[in-house]
Parts: structure tokens; C-alpha cells; sequence
């Protein structure tokens, strides 16, 4: 009787041994008119979409500051944590696209003085181009955003702004914006020492999410499904629990959780499980 080697009768009789992973790949770019450059994003792709033909939900994951589109795949361990998510069934087959926000000028939103429209890019350019590229369903309730440091300030703000976008918003660790007035005047008068007060007015009212979640019309307090984390020893953390309280306060629902942590990898590498699970609920009609 012929014997087979070992490992053709592992192929043969144990197929989960050698089960299908997703796939990353940070090093991709498009061409941005808004921001006259190409702009690099990095994706993770779930590990049937190269044998299937469907189409899949989006989670947009934002980096922080000093990062770029490849640290939630270097430092965030994306690709296990989704392999593993997805395989557990605790998370649903996504798309996951991690774009950079920190070449030529660092953070998510558009400059006051106009020569820096990052936000724009984002919902004009990216969300049509990978969303065209991927087999991405293009439906609100398929489409999450979430992010750490900068870029939990980002999922606040794209979420709030846009809130017939998303689905679900998961701001992990985030940076608030100004929490008054007189810290949005500051900040401005670092790069713009002669700033009108109305422009001041107007960059507190965009871009602090204090602000935003007090002008949310009672009719869209239930637009967006939110997963807030912080850590108990993060400098962020008052910006976070003052947010809270003013969700509390206009009665918008929301998850809002503090562990045991800081400001660190470490801590959004636990967090990002749970955030796949939570935006997987609203993908899957839950």
C-alpha cells in the first residue's frame, strides 16, 4: 500500500489547518485634485473576497498623530485581529481601508484657510474610489469609520458631519477638538495671529465635538450607532467624558466604556475586537 507523506494527508484530511487568511496591502495611493498630490491608503482585504463575487461592508480605521496608513497594520496587528474577529464569528467579512492623513499635512479636516481640504478629499475622492475598487456596498448602514488619537477626532467629526453616511462611529482614545472658545482661538492664532473672531466661531462650531453633539437636531439623535472607548489614565480622557455627558445630557444612545489604560498601542489592540464586533451588529441588521 502506498503511503502518503505527512503533510499531503495534513492537506487531505485537516483543510482548516491551512484555512484562508485576508490580505493587507499598505503601500497603495490615488490621485487627489483636492489636495493636488497622490494620497496613500493601506486595506485590509477578508479572506473569501478573492473566491467570491459579492460585496462587502466598509469600516474606514483612522491612525493617529505621527502615524500614517500603515500603523494599524504595523502597530494595530489589523490583519490578525480581523482574520481572528472574522474566523470567530464575532465580526463579519469587511473591507477595512486605513487612509494616511500625515503627508504634506498632518490631520483629517479641512484648514480654515482653505489650502488643506483633507475632509473634502475623503468624502469626494476616497470614499468613491475604494468604494468603486473593492466591491464595496456603497448603503449607509454598510459603512462604519473609526480611529485612535486624531483619528477618534475624526470619527467623531466625519460621523457627526455626515451622519447619513455612517452607520457606526467608534472613536477610540480621541482628540475632541477645542473644548471652548478660547481654546479654538488659541489653537488658530498658532498659525493665524490675526484670526477673525468669526472664523474662530466657525472652526469651534466644525470642529469641536462638543459643539456638534449639542447642535444634533433631535430628530437624527439616533442616526449613528457610537462605541466610545478611552483609557482611565489617558490624557484624552476629560475630552471624552465631557462628550459623554453632552450625549447623556441631548439623550443620544451610546456605549460609552473606560478600562484600565493609556495612551498606548497596547490598549487599542484590545479595543479594535470589539469595535469589529460593533460596527458588525449594524452590518448585520441587527
Amino acid at each position: 500500500m502506498k503511503k502518503f507523506p505527512f503533510f499531503v494527508a495534513l492537506l487531505f484530511f485537516c483543510p482548516a489547518v491551512f484555512a484562508q487568511s485576508g490580505k493587507v496591502y499598505d503601500d497603495l495611493s490615488l490621485p487627489s485634485k483636492i489636495l493636488k498630490m497622490d494620497r496613500k491608503y493601506a486595506v485590509y482585504l477578508p479572506p473569501d473576497f478573492e473566491t467570491s463575487t459579492r460585496s462587502y461592508p466598509v469600516l474606514y480605521l483612522l491612525h493617529g498623530s505621527g502615524d500614517d496608513q500603515t500603523g494599524w497594520v504595523q502597530f494595530g496587528e489589523v490583519l490578525r485581529i480581523a482574520d481572528n474577529a472574522i474566523k470567530d464569528g464575532t465580526a463579519t467579512p469587511m473591507v477595512i481601508i486605513m487612509p494616511d492623513a500625515n503627508t504634506g499635512r498632518r490631520g483629517y479636516f479641512n484648514d480654515p484657510k482653505g489650502d488643506w481640504n483633507y475632509e473634502d478629499f475623503f468624502f469626494k475622492e476616497l470614499v468613491p474610489y475604494v468604494e468603486k475598487k473593492y466591491r464595496i456596498k456603497s448603503d449607509k448602514r454598510y459603512r462604519a469609520v473609526a480611529g485612535l488619537s486624531m483619528g477618534g477626532g475624526g470619527s467623531f467629526v466625519y460621523a457627526l458631519h455626515h451622519p447619513e453616511m455612517f452607520s457606526s462611529a467608534c472613536p477610540l482614545s480621541a482628540a475632541t477638538g477645542p473644548l471652548t472658545i478660547e481654546d479654538a482661538k488659541k489653537q488658530l492664532m498658532r498659525t493665524m495671529p490675526d484670526v477673525a473672531d468669526s472664523v474662530v466661531t466657525q472652526y469651534y462650531n466644525r470642529q469641536s465635538v462638543v459643539a456638534l453633539v449639542n447642535a444634533v437636531p433631535d430628530d437624527q439623535k439616533k442616526a449613528v450607532r457610537w462605541y466610545i472607548d478611552d483609557g482611565d489614565d489617558d490624557f484624552l480622557y476629560e475630552g471624552n467624558c465631557m462628550v459623554h455627558i453632552a450625549m447623556r445630557k441631548k439623550e443620544i444612545p451610546h456605549e460609552f466604556r473606560v478600562r484600565d489604560g493609556g495612551h498606548t498601542w497596547t490598549y487599542w489592540r484590545e479595543s479594535l475586537p470589539k469595535v469589529l464586533e460593533f460596527v458588525s451588529q449594524a452590518f448585520h441588521q441587527y
